[in-house]
């Protein structure tokens, strides 16, 4: 089942499965916040190098397939399929929204 997800939501996802790390770039604010595997960056090009070197250490699909809200923040419940440890999985993307772009992302297992 598709769902419909927000448009700077569906642009993040569309970026990442494109590997397109400049795209992925373009999704957020200034001065947005990504939390991911324990670490935290901020800033847009901090965010382009984290998706560079995700996509060329691992080959993997996401697929979303739920969406709900959590307080002010809109939770994507997302299938996670590749060459990584772990694979496969669900992870759960954050995101706050500003200004029709991410101000804020934690992804968490």
């Amino acid at each position: 089942m598709a769902i419909e997800l927000p448009k700077p939501i569906a642009a993040y996802f569309k970026a990442d499965s494109g590997k397109d790390a400049e795209a992925v770039g373009r999704c957020f604010t200034e001065g947005a916040v990504v939390k991911d595997e324990g670490h935290t960056y901020t800033g847009i090009d901090a965010f382009r190098q984290w998706k560079a070197q995700a996509s060329t250490q691992y080959t993997y699909t996401v697929e979303p397939f739920s969406i709900s809200t959590d307080g002010g923040r809109t939770v994507v419940t997302s299938h996670l399929v590749g060459d990584f440890p772990g694979s496969p999985t669900d992870l759960r993307y954050f995101f706050i929204l500003a200004n029709e772009k991410i101000a804020e992302l934690e992804i968490v297992p």
